[in-house]
């Protein structure tokens, strides 16, 4: 049985199209995925990020713990402050991306995937049993006490602070700040996940309903719109932002993912450090591609192959694929050969049994004029 978040009702009473994501019933869209999407690129957007997971990790312990499991290096952390980092497997490969938040002197909040929950948990229990930090560390999975959501967008930062007495705007990118609302302590960060400034509010689950209310109530006028996970999906691979289970898994590396400057090799050893610094110093032989299809064509998905620039050999495959409602054309990621992935360099991807060319382009794929 799909599991529902405290919003469920919220969703159902707005008409969203709801579907299975992770084991969660989500809404997928409420207009269009294209209304919404520009809603977040020109306005504003909340999404429903209920579904994703909570872990405190708390204790002398903790922040040692930390580094020896995460891939960042949770000592930049001031009070306040967040930073995004990966927790690996001995072989590199990623069993999650995250955001770390240090929310006091041994204190610190996970924010991990809603599909990995289970296993993340489960991972950093027993890398704590097999640790020297055992006695001094306690982790919580507080997941199900605890719903959010992102409010994102341009105009955010207009109306966020009228919503929350926390004084949102207040804080830099990829920092946190505790506020109350109808009594209730909540978390407010400023990170995002769309290429638009924006904030996440995380509050008891009890309590998200009223938070999600009241953001619409007053972002209304700015033109704020409940935005889905299809949104979410074309926004994130405009700018070129993983997502797990596609850019990332157990058999993929930060490395490879292009990923390396969430990786701090100079703490010392962390779980998968080892071979992380030999494809640092080695190269790798896959290496995550940005592309632009650059002729009429049905928008490239995951699992298309991507053909060499004389569509004579398959070089690699297609991770995430959308129609851009920014560019108006199809843009993907995709792994390839380190030599197939100059920037500049023509591919094919084959889509629907037919092969359309397509340019390997920077990321982000999509970036707002100035």
């Amino acid at each position: 049985m799909l599991k529902r978040t405290p919003l469920f009702e919220a969703h159902q009473k707005l008409g969203a199209r709801l579907v299975e994501f992770g084991g969660w019933e989500m809404p997928v869209q409420y207009t269009s995925i294209t209304d919404e999407h520009l809603a977040v690129r020109n306005a504003a957007g909340i999404f429903d990020i209920s579904h994703m997971g909570e872990v405190l990790a708390s204790g002398p312990g903790a922040a040692d713990f930390l580094n020896r499991t995460l891939t960042n290096d949770i000592r930049k952390l001031a009070i306040g402050g967040g930073q995004y980092t990966l927790m690996c497997n001995a072989e590199g490969g990623v069993i999650d991306d995250l955001y770390a938040y240090r929310l006091g002197e041994e204190e610190y909040l996970l924010v991990i995937n809603a599909s990995r929950i289970e296993p993340d948990v489960l991972w950093m229990e027993g890398e704590l049993r097999g640790s020297e930090f055992n006695q001094n560390t306690t982790l919580q999975n507080v997941s199900d006490a605890y719903g959010a959501v992102a409010i994102q967008g341009p105009k955010v930062a207009g109306f966020i602070d009228a919503c929350f007495q926390a004084a949102p705007t207040k804080l830099k990118k990829n920092q946190l700040t505790v506020g109350s609302f109808e009594g209730a302590t909540l978390w407010i960060g400023r990170t995002g996940y769309t290429g638009e400034d924006g904030f996440e509010v995380i509050a008891p689950a009890e309590k998200i309903a009223a938070v999600w209310n009241r953001a619409l109530e007053v972002g209304a006028s700015h033109g704020l719109k409940p935005a889905g996970l299809g949104a979410r999906d074309t926004l994130r691979t405009e700018v070129c932002y993983p997502l797990y289970g596609h850019e990332l898994d157990e058999n993929t590396t930060p490395i490879e993912a292009g990923l390396a400057r969430f990786v701090s090799f100079d703490k010392g050893f962390f779980t998968g450090s080892n071979r992380l610094a030999e494809q640092k110093a080695n190269g790798v032989k896959k290496t995550l591609i940005a592309f632009k299809m650059t002729d009429k064509s049905a928008p490239p998905r995951p699992h298309y192959p991507i053909w060499s620039t004389d569509g004579l050999n398959v070089i690699g495959e297609v991770v995430s694929g959308t129609q851009s409602p920014s560019m108006n054309l199809g843009v993907g990621l995709g792994y390839v050969p380190p030599e197939n992935a100059q920037v500049g360099a023509n591919v094919q991807i084959e889509i629907r049994a037919r092969k359309s060319p397509a340019l390997i382009v920077p990321k982000p794929i999509f970036r707002k004029a100035s």
